[in-house]
């Protein structure tokens, strides 16, 4: 004997399990219907707070460090010519570059052909010098805020040191040494 009687939907989901139809509705539903939309390959769409897109067939989300996580890693194949980059050259050329280092040699000898190879030396050159100055400018600007008033002795007594260097008149001098320089250095380019 049963203690529990059944209900029309639990038979209606009897019914619909024998049928074979086991996705099938057991009864009427009224309310909320969320809006479906299909995306395809590289769309982007927000739900929510999350960006989304589809990527290979997957859904993932996009992320803010996507950009740089691509200016940094360096992928498998060359995106010009598709081949593996796996010699000991190709790393530092597509740094610089974004080829493998048989591109780059291919891009320069083209360029020598063309009679564009000085300049283009003379530019790469220049925007290095540029760096070299940006990031010793910003070294010595954090060297000179570190506080330095209070030292560790080898015996492991703390000196307190007085006087020292003015750091707003070396500030000043560090960065109108670094902008002389990128005159210099952007005059170059420009000749």
């Amino acid at each position: 004997m049963l203690k529990k009687e059944f209900k029309r939907k639990d038979v209606n989901r009897a019914r619909n399990l024998i049928m074979g139809k086991t996705g099938a509705s057991t009864g009427t539903q009224i309310g909320y219907n969320k809006k479906i939309e299909d995306y395809k390959e590289g769309d982007v769409w927000t739900e929510g707070r999350k960006t989304w897109t589809i990527k290979n067939g997957i859904k993932q989300t996009v992320s803010k460090l996507d950009k740089l996580k691509k200016e940094v890693l360096m992928p498998l194949c060359c995106p010009k010519c598709s081949k593996v980059m796996k010699k000991r050259l190709d790393k530092p050329n597509y740094k610089l570059h974004k080829m493998c280092h048989d591109c780059v040699i291919d891009f320069e000898a083209s360029l020598k052909n063309k009679g564009l190879y000085k300049d283009y030396k003379k530019n790469l050159i220049a925007k290095n010098s540029l760096n070299i100055v940006n990031e010793m400018e910003s070294y010595l600007l954090d060297a000179i805020n570190t506080s330095n008033n209070n030292y560790v002795s080898e015996d492991g007594v703390i000196e307190r040191w007085v006087g020292g260097i003015n750091k707003v008149e070396l500030t000043k001098q560090v960065k109108e040494a670094s902008k002389i320089r990128r005159k210099h250095i952007e005059k170059k380019l420009n000749d």
